[in-house]
């Protein structure tokens, strides 16, 4: 992929993301604790390390890491949206936790030294990672040796229903600028393995289940599809409404509805 067009993919999904700020935070953020939880579960971070939480939207994963590794740790926040930044440093301020940095950048290119971290964590992020070829090399270069990093990505559309629901309703929005990503891109996790791998990296996978609930299917529809298909005319709109409301509340009809969703977490070390 040339730097161009990375250059454009980047801007594109710092664009959602950006637009995706305040529905994350008013309906994702809660829904997507379990995921953090057995990310942080797996990740055993310790008090005074050094963590980075890579992609760290609303600064969720980054708020709970400040508290466990304390006042001698200390969490540095990176994400390619300008928005979300905002909203986790005032969360941070709000919660007068000083031993957060937040700063913009991507998984591409990590605004850390080399050597420096002890742990990276990273929820739900490098599914959408443009070059993750890149992003295996960053991971590498600055975690310290015997340094960690736990990296988790939903399983597919037959084991998570938040990424069943999304690709259905994808499937009726632009074609994005750039392939591969999305939130069942590493449902297969090889191929990033083997590119960790390839940078020196020692890495297993581990899957659990994760659970969340919506009270009906416009919620779902507002949280999980609302800005990616913002811009399509009302009648495609409602036909992929129609279409993933078949798809997805056909038991429930317009009532509450139940997401089951795998997680695989690809545990990640450096040797030293």
């Amino acid at each position: 992929m040339t730097d161009s067009r990375q250059e454009r993919g980047l801007a594109w999904q710092a664009g959602v993301w950006d637009r995706m700020a305040d529905p994350y935070i008013r309906e994702i953020d809660t829904r997507f604790e379990p995921v953090i939880e057995q990310m942080l579960r797996r990740a055993q971070l310790q008090n005074g390390e050094s963590v980075l939480d890579l992609g760290t939207g609303t600064g969720a994963a980054a708020l709970v890491a400040s508290e466990v590794v304390g006042s001698g740790g200390h969490v540095t926040a990176v994400d390619i949206s300008g928005e979300m930044l905002a909203i986790a440093r005032e969360r941070a301020e709000s919660s007068n936790l000083t031993n957060i940095s937040i700063k913009r950048g991507s998984a591409e290119a990590i605004p850390i030294e080399d050597d420096s971290l002890d742990v990276v964590l990273s929820s739900l992020v490098l599914m959408y990672v443009i070059n993750r070829d890149s992003a295996a090399k960053e991971l590498a270069r600055v975690l310290r040796p015997g340094g960690r990093a736990v990296v988790v990505v939903w399983s597919g559309p037959e084991e998570a229903d938040v990424v069943k629901f999304q690709q259905a309703a994808g499937r009726f929005a632009p074609k994005p600028p750039v392939d591969k990503v999305g939130p069942g891109a590493l449902a297969d996790c090889s191929p990033f393995i083997e590119q960790l791998s390839h940078v020196g990296l020692d890495v297993s996978v581990e899957t659990a289940n994760t659970q969340f609930s919506f009270p009906d299917f416009e919620s779902a529809w507002d949280a999980l599809a609302g800005v990616t298909t913002a811009n399509l005319d009302d009648d495609t709109r409602k036909e992929a409404q129609a279409f993933v409301h078949d798809l997805m509340w056909a038991d429930s009809r317009d009532g509450p509805s139940v997401f089951n969703n795998a997680i695989q977490l690809v545990v990640i070390a450096k040797p030293t």
